[in-house]
């Protein structure tokens, strides 16, 4: 039996509140400022007519910096349907990533928690988690609830490659699911098999399987056209244009002079644009729709790719694992014709927010206890809520890269956490690779955003002041 949309709202608001409570139970042993959040129930709006209610589709591409797409001044790679998309909606210019890699970065993106609150921190490493519990709420749990149709196709990310577990897509909320279940199993481009909700689906052996992001984007096609009159939930999450740069045709770049890797990843990203242009074309033309298109880091240099080559970090300084702006600060577009409007917007904004935007475009409950806001307000026109009133990151990180590790003076295997408020950055790096019990020993860097985006001059010393502030709300902001 169908269960109706405002029933599964309701229960839904128990669920979550249930959650909460283990939630403020575990982080009550530990003595972390999460107590204020969890006093108050969950919200929801109350849900309008499916009609009423818009499609909602999220891309999440893999690796993409800030700066390797035309609309953040990209001139060498192609990117027309983006172009077209940023000119008719809307073009974040301070967005950022919750984590400087993948796993953490997804884990935020999908539980509305940043670093220092979510489930997972760091890409997967023995003896430390790497999925996601019973207890995690994800914003696919919250919009199911709420009666929409949900399906993820891509790139998951979290958890152990198998059916049946906790931090698998189907478990935390997604009704449909094809693509990779584990973190290493998606850098294969042509892989022997993919994962179909509970069921392993064998490919043929190399590239006679077939091009995983291309298979990825016919399922998802299709899932957008089994839709009906439901609404529906689509996150695309192909691994574009992670390492290696693997792809069926170089295309346009084939004659460029450029190394190999250089030409495969800029294929890549182009035919990630070319596969927006097949979503949209799917997309129902009775119905409103909203499109948001994101990455989950910045760039990387893996594979001999030269991020340089394209200005892939839009000439900030850091690349994927740093915490400056190249390695968190990432695109985020807004389409929506109808309801999204039209220009530019400098709102920071993280990807904690995504939850809350989606909850409340879909008539969904949120969890008072989330570290974002929603986007509502700023995507459409109308007055909404500000941005969180601080941002936080955190990074744990064994994997060094040359590029990534001269950014940050040879510190990218040590634990580091940065903080931002207003325009305000505090960098912090810890004396080793694990986070210390207390405030001393860090090396400590604090930039002006406002006057000085690509971080290059540390104002630390001219402000001891804003250090200290800046240094306590990242301790406050740790929950271990």
């Amino acid at each position: 039996m169908d269960i109706p949309p405002l029933v599964r709202v309701r229960s839904v608001i128990t669920l979550l509140s249930r959650r909460q409570l283990l939630h403020g139970s575990a982080v009550l042993g530990l003595g972390a400022p999460l107590l204020d959040r969890a006093s108050a129930p969950a919200r929801a709006r109350e849900p309008a007519t499916a009609d009423d209610r818009p499609d909602l589709v999220l891309v999440v591409a893999d690796d993409l910096g800030y700066g390797a797409l035309g609309p953040y001044g990209q001139e060498k790679i192609k990117t027309p349907v983006l172009d077209r998309m940023a000119r008719q909606g809307l073009r974040f210019t301070q967005a950022y990533a919750a984590a400087p890699v993948c796993a953490p970065s997804r884990c935020s993106l999908y539980t509305g928690l940043h670093a220092g609150h979510a489930r997972v921190r760091q890409n997967p490493r023995p003896g430390l988690p790497n999925g996601l519990r019973e207890q995690d709420t994800t914003f696919a749990e919250a919009l199911r609830a709420a009666g929409y149709r949900t399906g993820l196709f891509g790139k998951w990310g979290l958890g152990p490659e198998r059916a049946g577990q906790p931090s698998h897509p189907n478990a935390r909320g997604f009704g449909e699911f094809f693509g990779y279940i584990g973190h290493r199993h998606a850098h294969d481009y042509y892989p022997g098999h993919l994962w179909h909700d509970g069921k392993r689906v064998r490919l043929k052996d190399g590239r006679h399987g077939g091009y995983a992001p291309d298979l990825l984007r016919d399922r998802a096609v299709s899932f957008i056209k089994e839709s009906g009159e439901r609404p529906f939930l689509l996150v695309y999450t192909p691994n574009l244009p992670h390492s290696p740069s693997d792809v069926p045709s170089l295309g346009r770049y084939r004659s460029r002079s450029w190394p190999r890797a250089d030409r495969g990843h800029a294929a890549q990203i182009t035919r990630l644009d070319s596969h927006l242009g097949d979503l949209l074309d799917a997309l129902p033309r009775k119905r409103k729709t909203i499109v948001l298109v994101t990455g989950d880091n910045g760039p990387h240099e893996e594979g001999g790719v030269d991020p340089d080559r394209f200005d892939a970090n839009g000439r900030l300084r850091g690349y994927k694992r740093n915490l400056y702006e190249g390695g968190i600060r990432v695109p985020l577009i807004a389409w929506g014709p109808g309801l999204v409007k039209r220009g530019r917007s400098s709102r920071v904004t993280q990807h904690t927010d995504l939850f809350p935007t989606l909850a409340e475009f879909a008539g969904a409950p949120v969890p008072p206890y989330l570290d974002g806001t929603s986007l509502r307000g700023t995507l459409t026109g109308e007055r909404g809520q500000g941005p969180a009133r601080h941002l936080y990151w955190y990074r744990s990180e064994t994997h060094s890269t040359p590029k990534a590790n001269a950014a940050e003076n040879g510190s990218v295997t040590r634990m580091a956490e940065a903080v931002r408020q207003d325009g305000w950055k505090l960098v912090r790096f810890a004396p080793g690779p694990d986070r210390p019990r207390s405030d001393s020993g860090w090396r400590t860097e604090l930039y002006d955003l406002d006057k000085d985006p690509g971080e290059r001059r540390n104002l630390a010393s001219r402000h001891p002041e804003v250090v200290i502030r800046l240094s306590r709300l990242a301790s406050a902001s740790w929950a271990g």
